[in-house]
């Protein structure tokens, strides 16, 4: 992308971010390629932000900020600004007299600013705040009347009214008014009376047809009957007909008896689904279905009703009902469940034709729309404080979101926490810097395990408000021996209030190199504790069944006649013990007489068994604390991370401290309740004698103190004597 303004960048994270410090740097944020940019999109909700600022921002509402709303925000800024670099330099407050006035925005968004310091009884202040305007927008919203469109009951002078007005919120629901009551907008009133007056016509149009409401006001509940009973009455003449057919399927339609003997052992109710199932009568060819007596129970009040509300008023007095019968009363029926299916207007036919007739014989139509239209007078005056609270806290707060969005300065120069750092959490003798808030730990963890931190995840606790949350904290120092789920420590959010924090799930990741260099004998000393314990355990089990089997050879010593004979020593047992010592102590001198072997590089030797030992565990551990990156520890958090944020390991060793003594603290090194590791220490310092002797006496030095040692392994014979030696010369005489 081209660009005429010169931009600069500096160095962090391991790659380049830009360096934002002038006006004429956001005037040109839509020049700067929007590769270079550290985020994309960021979350509105679960920041350490104004969040009323980025609901301004965010301009379609769906809860992220993107790049365009950035660039948005920042023109428009600097454009409503005589100088944007004073954007570098807020106090809190924005001065009257650094809004620019030579253009019409700029004139609106000043007099409406003076407006609102007179209005709070501040006349002569030079400069507006963020306080202010929220203080004039909360008066504002509590008013009648607040330009937004929408009316509430209380809007209303007289009783009938308000009373239209919530009947409306009855029928469709309610909108939401600036005060947060519930109201209407002009879409709804007009909706209402639409209806209402297209129900009454369609009532209107029955009530003229005789076909249509052949029991004239009662016909809508007999419908309904009907249709109730429709599947049931149907069932019944079928089988009827069945039965007339072949009288051997009696037996069978009317349910066997064993269908009787599921239920019969219990008490029984009328309404249970067992014999809601059974038909309405008992069926036989032919039959009637009768009204009063002999139906089935679970049935005979609906019957009843039926019998009274429809089949009397429709065909006379009779106790049972043919088919022909019930095909007459849905042929009589069929034109009013024709003409209900254009039915218009239901929403409103809860609130009854009468009141329906009384609404739209009055004026209450007019009364609201005056009220709306009153209401949106004051649009304008709404909106101007809307551009002024923009305005603060854009002054206020757009820098510092551009330098957590646009470049991570914020995070990397370590003077004021990012915005996404929800706190510190003190665990385990650590501080971790590095904490965010986290809605669903196991969705977040999928995708953050990526980031190659070791990660804790928290649930935090404000036992006295009751207040809940879940974070997760990012461990880049010191090991992890002592990190386990369940562990309790306490975590201090951005406003310095102290939450009771517990691991609920952990992601294994390397902490330190320093942990990677002592892992291995960790892990050694771990196996060896849990192969001494299980040993133990084992000979502790064999020790138990020895006592009980001597126990049981005790109670029972004079049922034994005679004694087992004693097993003999096996010789072929003890010679191989023998050879197995052997080969042991082989192997060992064989390993003194390797290491003692290297002479002045011994040193040299134990630094390279420390380095087969330590070595692959601290390059595996240098290769993944290398690619630690804070990208998808953001992304998970519902972020568009473009960069890839690298964690090295000195900004790891500063966002996690470790407990340190202060400068000039006094230690007493004395522990009285240190454990006392006298024979341990002896032990131990007999093994380093034995060993400095075994080296003395390989290198010959012990010889020459006590010649009658026997020469080591490394000493040089001494030269054979030769038959051509001359003889010693002769005494003189």
């Amino acid at each position: 992308m081209a660009t005429n303004h010169r931009w600069h960048f500096f160095r962090a994270g391991g790659f380049d971010q830009v360096n934002l410090h002038s006006g004429l740097d956001l005037a040109n944020l839509d020049q700067l390629d929007p590769k270079l940019w550290v985020a994309l999109a960021c979350p509105v909700q679960g920041l350490e932000f104004d969040s009323r600022t980025l609901q301004l921002m965010d301009t379609d509402g769906d809860g992220r900020l993107r790049v365009p709303e950035i660039i948005a925000a920042a023109k428009w800024t600097c454009s409503c600004l005589k100088n944007p670099d004073e954007l570098f330099r807020p106090n809190g407050a924005l001065p009257l007299g650094a809004i620019n006035d030579q253009t019409e925005d700029g004139k609106r968004l000043l007099s409406s600013a003076k407006q609102i310091l007179r209005d709070l009884g501040k006349p002569n202040a030079t400069s507006i705040t963020v306080e202010d305007t929220v203080d004039t927008v909360r008066l504002f919203a509590q008013t009648k009347f607040n330009g937004d469109g929408i009316v509430i009951a209380d809007a209303a002078e007289d009783d009938f009214t308000r009373s239209v007005i919530q009947a409306v919120i009855d029928c469709y629901g309610a909108e939401t008014d600036r005060s947060g009551k519930p109201g209407i907008n002009e879409a709804k009133l007009n909706q209402f009376f639409a209806d209402a007056k297209a129900h009454l016509e369609w009532w209107a149009k029955g009530v003229g047809d005789r076909n249509v409401l052949p029991l004239g006001e009662a016909t809508p509940a007999a419908a309904a009957l009907v249709q109730q009973l429709r599947p049931k009455i149907d069932d019944y003449f079928a089988r009827c007909r069945l039965a007339s057919y072949d009288a051997r399927a009696v037996g069978v339609i009317n349910r066997a008896e064993s269908d009787y003997a599921a239920f019969a052992a219990k008490d029984l109710a009328l309404n249970i689904p067992e014999l809601s199932g059974f038909p309405l009568a008992r069926v036989e060819p032919a039959r009637p279905l009768p009204l009063v007596e002999g139906v089935n129970p679970a049935w005979a009040g609906m019957l009843r009703q039926f019998h009274q509300t429809v089949v009397e008023p429709l065909l006379g007095k009779r106790t049972a009902l043919t088919e022909p019968e019930w095909l007459q009363i849905q042929a009589k029926l069929a034109p009013y469940e024709q003409w209900s299916t254009s039915k218009a207007g239901g929403a409103v036919e809860k609130l009854g034709r009468a009141r329906l007739e009384e609404i739209l014989k009055s004026n209450a139509r007019e009364t609201i729309a005056a009220l709306l239209a009153k209401d949106r007078a004051l649009e304008p005056e709404f909106n101007a404080i809307t551009a002024v609270e923009r305005l603060v806290r854009y002054y206020r707060d757009l820098v510092p979101l551009l330098k957590n969005f646009v470049s991570f300065e914020h995070f990397y120069a370590r003077k004021t926490p990012a915005i996404f750092q929800a706190g510190t959490l003190y665990l385990d003798q650590r501080a971790c810097e590095l904490c965010l808030r986290v809605d669903d730990p196991a969705k977040h963890g999928v995708l953050a395990g990526f980031s190659r931190f070791y990660l804790a995840y928290c649930d935090c606790v404000r036992k006295g408000t009751g207040e809940k949350m879940t974070i997760v904290a990012a461990f880049t120092n010191g090991d992890s021996d002592n990190l386990i789920v369940g562990r309790n420590g306490v975590f201090f959010d951005r406003k310095g209030r102290d939450w009771d924090a517990t691991i609920t799930k952990i992601v294994d990741n390397p902490i330190s190199i320093r942990q990677a260099f002592f892992a291995p004998y960790k892990k050694f000393l771990r196996f060896v504790e849990e192969q001494i314990a299980k040993r133990a355990a084992a000979a502790e089990a064999a020790s138990e069944q020895k006592l009980a089997a001597a126990a049981e050879a005790t109670a029972k010593a004079d049922q034994t006649k005679t004694p087992p004979t004693p097993r003999k020593i096996d010789v072929g047992t003890v010679a191989a013990i023998g050879v197995a010592v052997g080969g042991i102590t082989a192997a060992f001198g064989a390993l003194l007489q390797a290491f003692f072997g290297l002479g002045i590089w011994m040193p040299l030797g134990i630094l390279a068994l420390i380095l087969v030992i330590s070595g692959p565990s601290m390059v595996i551990a240098w290769l993944k604390l290398r690619q630690r990156n804070l990208g998808p520890l953001l992304d998970a958090n519902g972020w568009a991370v473009n960069a890839k944020a690298k964690v090295s390991l000195p900004l790891g060793a500063c966002l996690t401290g470790i407990a340190k003594l202060p400068p000039g603290a006094h230690r007493d090194l004395t522990d009285p309740y240190a454990e006392r590791n006298t024979g341990r220490n002896i032990v131990l310092a007999l093994l380093v004698v034995i060993i400095l002797l075994l080296g003395s006496w390989y290198f010959g030095w012990l010889q020459k103190v006590f010649p009658v040692l026997p020469a080591s392994p490394r000493a040089k014979p001494a030269p054979a004597a030769t038959t051509d030696t001359p003889p010693p010369p002769a005494p003189p005489n």
